[in-house]
């Protein structure tokens, strides 16, 4: 049962109706993660706002979602995993590959995105060390800290709320 209801767009405060109209759009539905963002329409705004931002980083669509799974994992967003599990597979990633995105094993970015949400941010010299040695760049490294924090707002959101699942279920 949810404890922060997902509001219809006709529910929704004027200043969210846009940005949800802007996603169903874009989607062809608009997911309940955003539906109970939109409880607060600078909350959603600044959401989509740096998502869009964070869409011109030089990460590929395919690695944003190797970042939102392991980001996920590790905060045990179910909501998110079925979302980006269902996202991750559009970016061309296989289920395995899904399932080494989860448990930070299937690439640089899937472990340093799992190190930074486990540690919260506390990375030793070595764990940036091992990012640099395998090939992420400084840049690199930035915007898989400012992917996962994206995701650990929706992840906390859909945590607290206990947003109904509106994706299919990612596999355990």
């Amino acid at each position: 049962m949810t404890r922060i209801d997902a509001l219809s767009l006709d529910q929704a405060p004027a200043g969210s109706r846009a940005a949800l109209e802007g996603i169903q759009k874009g989607l062809g539905f608009i997911p309940n993660t955003f539906k109970t963002l939109a409880h607060s329409p600078a909350a959603l705004n600044a959401y989509l706002g740096l998502a869009q931002a964070l869409g011109k980083i030089s990460l590929s669509a395919a690695e944003r979602e190797v970042v939102a799974l392991a980001t996920s994992q590790i905060n045990g967003c179910d909501y998110c995993l079925a979302a980006h599990t269902f996202f991750g597979a559009k970016a061309g990633l296989s289920d395995e590959a899904i399932a080494q995105a989860r448990n930070g094993t299937l690439s640089a970015i899937a472990a340093l995105a799992h190190q930074i949400t486990e540690s919260r941010g506390q990375l030793s010299d070595d764990q940036i060390a091992a990012a640099r040695q395998a090939g992420l760049t400084d840049g690199k490294i930035i915007e898989v800290v400012a992917q996962t924090t994206l995701l650990t707002l929706t992840n906390y959101l859909n945590n607290i709320a206990a947003t109904e699942i509106d994706f299919p279920p990612a596999a355990q």
